[in-house]
């Protein structure tokens, strides 16, 4: 080994310091960075999520996992934005380990590592099971989380969709990303109040079978105005059934394209106000159990939800499932204020 022997004054030796430190730091950076990838989609920042561990890739369980696990793996990957959780091996099962499950993150984490949750390896889950994220997605806005004028993102800034030529090709894949069931109606004339975003300057042209409207050929678009922003209304995937009004009812969840019950373990009224706010039913007034509006029939899809009432679909809470054994005797059931809330800029 050589040394070389340089003089240097105190200030030589400390901005040599801090080159180092920041040298060091990089490298701690893109070595965490390096342990958490997405698998499958269609780009970095959409995917099955697998976390590098003890030599190995590996996948995520999906038990409990909500949007604030996904932001945080959104924001170590430097993607921006969360947009949705994709749960039941979105993007296809993974193989190997699966080295994490229960994870629940606070939101505050620089890492999922960093997140509580079961010892690395310790689960009761199948690949079936691996969680998937898309960050920095579509949104519906000034209606409810599945219905409203469509904003979509580029770098750091949102933009609205022209209504012109966008069909229900278009709106199929827009619905299908947002996990949100089969579009009900495409709406021009700002059907939905006139954004304050820019215009997005293609026209989309989806062949309808894409997951993601990212994945949309598109091509250039002439002049339009905010007066023609384009909104879409897709089918509910929670629904109330039973009640004497659309806001009052047992639970139900649409999944796989079948709709099944919430079971009624845990369920309270932020359970139900999540619900309410969903469905645009106002407040949560009473969260009925064991059956109040009924017993359901087949599935039951969700249980043990841990909402905090601030979400704005119930599949963005925490919880224990898809697929759980219970009786039908214990759906959960909620009765909303009915006062239906749209939320429309004034211009």
């Amino acid at each position: 080994m050589v040394i070389f022997s340089v003089p240097l004054s105190f200030a030589d030796f400390s901005l040599l310091l801090f080159v180092f430190s920041q040298i060091h730091f990089i490298y701690i950076f893109l070595y965490l960075a390096g342990n958490v990838r997405l698998v499958d989609g269609s780009n970095s920042c959409a995917g099955r999520v697998e976390v590098y561990y003890s030599g190995e890739w590996g996948t995520v369980c999906d038990d409990y996992w909500d949007l604030t696990n996904t932001a945080v793996v959104c924001r170590e990957l430097g993607c921006g934005e969360t947009s949705n959780t994709m749960r039941a091996a979105h993007f296809g099962p993974g193989s190997g380990k699966i080295w994490m499950d229960n994870v629940i993150c606070s939101g505050s984490e620089s890492s999922i590592f960093d997140c509580s949750k079961k010892k690395m390896g310790d689960h009761n889950c199948e690949h079936s099971e691996d969680v998937g994220i898309i960050c920095s997605g579509i949104r519906l806005v000034g209606g409810s989380r599945c219905s409203g004028r469509l904003e979509v993102p580029h770098g750091n800034t949102w933009y609205t969709v022209c209504a012109a030529a966008f069909d229900q090709q278009n709106a199929e894949v827009v619905c299908r990303e947002l996990d949100c069931g089969a579009p009900v109606q495409v709406l021009g004339a700002a059907a939905f109040g006139k954004g304050d975003a820019q215009m997005w300057t293609q026209e989309i042209q989806c062949r309808g079978n894409e997951y993601q409207f990212a994945l949309c050929p598109a091509s250039p678009l002439q002049f339009c105005s905010h007066e023609n922003d384009v909104s879409v209304a897709c089918a509910e995937t929670v629904r109330l059934v039973g009640g004497n009004s659309r806001c009052a009812g047992r639970v139900e969840v649409l999944h796989r394209g079948q709709w099944g019950t919430v079971h009624d373990v845990g369920w309270d009224l932020p359970d139900a106000a999540v619900v309410c706010r969903e469905l645009g039913c106002g407040e949560a007034l009473t969260a009925p159990k064991s059956a109040h509006f009924g017993e359901g029939s087949g599935r039951v899809w969700v249980s043990s939800l841990q909402c905090t009432g601030s979400e704005f679909t119930l599949t963005s809470c925490r919880f224990n499932g898809w697929g759980i054994e219970a009786n039908h005797a214990e759906d959960a059931g909620v009765i909303c204020s009915g006062k239906i809330i749209y939320l429309f800029h004034n211009y």
